[in-house]
């Protein structure tokens, strides 16, 4: 299972935003497009991602909302803010709460889920144009990896002090959404 988090610094952190103007949302627009471009291709969903998402926006931060395998996960962006809205009007402190098939909602920091992710073996990488090459990494490696991506802010350098190793898709910078399609492809590519 490939895994993915996205970390968003201004994504609200309760559901009372206008689906209508999701930029305004703390860019849930950028949130929107990052689970299209995580679980979807041409078609159908892919079955072998789960993305993590930790907002630290107000009024209510942090939040953690995962998304694994679920064929009724709707595709279009309103679609998509109409279900993450609905996912935070659900999370109870101190408990995982499944919304909806493969779509939970807790309250829970980045800190807390690296170290989860950790004990569970995996090996966390932010994705940096300065890392270490992504097509240079062995199947092995790409297997046990866990990738976390910046909002268009970047991530703020306290959460960076708890990883130390870092890949890079290449010499430019992309959009969220971008990094996650061709992070997406390499894996298709080798695994």
């Amino acid at each position: 299972m490939r895994e993915l988090i996205y970390y968003s610094t201004k994504a609200r952190t309760s559901g009372n935003f206008d689906l209508d103007d999701l930029m305004a949302a703390g860019r849930m627009d950028i949130v929107c497009n990052v689970i299209i471009s995580a679980l979807f291709l041409s078609h159908k969903l892919r079955e072998d991602v789960r993305l993590h998402l930790i907002f630290t926006g107000p009024p209510n931060p942090p939040v953690h909302l995962e998304f694994v395998y679920n064929p009724e996960i709707p595709i279009s962006k309103k679609d998509v803010g109409g279900l993450i809205k609905r996912m935070l009007y659900k999370i109870k402190p101190g408990q995982k709460t499944e919304v909806f098939p493969g779509c939970f909602a807790e309250k829970k920091g980045f800190n807390e889920l690296v170290k989860e992710l950790e004990k569970e073996g995996k090996e966390v990488y932010i994705m940096d144009k300065k890392g270490q090459d992504i097509r240079k990494m062995t199947d092995e490696e790409l297997k046990n990896s866990v990738f976390v991506i910046g909002d268009h802010e970047g991530l703020p350098k306290k959460e960076l002090k708890r990883i130390e190793k870092s890949i890079s898709i290449g010499k430019q910078t992309y959009f969220a959404s971008q990094t996650i399609t061709i992070i997406n492809n390499e894996l298709d590519n080798r695994l």
